[in-house]
């Protein structure tokens, strides 16, 4: 569930991006405009952060994990990715919303391979 949901919400990122550079007409990079750069940052970043840490919670939920700790995984991860998007996008940007998604991502990813980590030592 929260692959889809992250997977719709790279769809809407990348869609956005596609727009920005329409706008802006710009093909490649940025072009020195911050606007691009910020909604380059945002894609990029998802596309960073995103796939190493569902795969994280994939391998935690397949060793057999409470489903509650995949939800709270999942949850931290999609909002998280979602808040830090809404904070970079914006061009007066209010730093509490960059640091706070990234945190609830950080929180995630680390988590994840915290229990990876003990159910490998413990076994």
């Amino acid at each position: 569930m929260y692959a889809a949901l992250l997977g719709l919400l790279f769809f809407y990122l990348s869609i956005r991006t596609i727009g920005l550079r329409r706008r802006l007409q710009i093909g490649i990079g940025s072009q020195e405009s911050a606007e691009m750069l910020r909604g380059m940052r945002v894609h990029s970043n998802f596309a960073e952060y995103v796939p190493i840490t569902l795969l994280l919670i994939y391998f935690v939920e397949i060793q057999g994990a409470h489903p509650l700790l995949i939800h709270a995984l999942g949850i931290l991860l999609l909002v998280g990715r979602a808040v830090h998007a809404y904070g970079v996008s914006q061009m007066n940007e209010k730093f509490v919303f960059r640091v706070s998604g990234m945190a609830m991502t950080f929180t995630a990813l680390l988590i994840s391979s915290c229990v990876l980590l003990f159910n490998f030592l413990t076994k």
